[in-house]
């Protein structure tokens, strides 16, 4: 995961867009390991958006997740792994201010053993995929 620049540490604003890695399977399916992400930093998040945010107990660790709902004192976010864990069923609510960014695009990185003319088609179309607010995943994983 990308760490914010020093400058922005001293009150300077970042980038409003950067890139991040995806570790881990707390995202499976939506997201694998390896998957980049256009995140854009700031801004609203609404219930079922893809967050990145600093982890509520290791701030200089980032964490992407699901912001499932907000809740007095921020917001409960949830895997869509729910076998992963490393989420508000561990930690509890995350501090809206640890809330860096909505996640907007995943880029799926080309993998090396994709030869076949039909691996690499299959790889074109699924290869960048916009990370649309899930709805429908927000009130599910609510239920839990």
């Amino acid at each position: 995961m990308p760490e914010l620049s020093q400058e922005s540490e001293r009150g300077r604003p970042p980038a409003p867009f950067g890139l991040a890695e995806v570790t881990g399977p707390s995202m499976v399916p939506t997201l694998q390991h390896g998957d980049r992400l256009l995140v854009r930093y700031g801004g609203a998040v609404r219930p079922g958006d893809i967050v990145v945010l600093r982890h509520p107990f290791q701030q200089d660790l980032l964490v992407v997740k699901r912001a499932a709902e907000r809740r007095e004192g921020g917001w409960w976010v949830l895997g869509d792994n729910p076998y992963a864990g490393g989420d508000s069923t561990d930690y509890g609510v995350v501090p809206e201010e640890l809330v860096l960014g909505r996640a907007w695009l995943r880029m799926r990185p080309f993998r090396a053993g994709q030869r076949s003319p039909l691996a690499v088609l299959g790889w074109a179309v699924s290869a960048v995929r916009p990370l649309l607010g899930d709805r429908s995943a927000s009130r599910r994983l609510r239920a839990r």
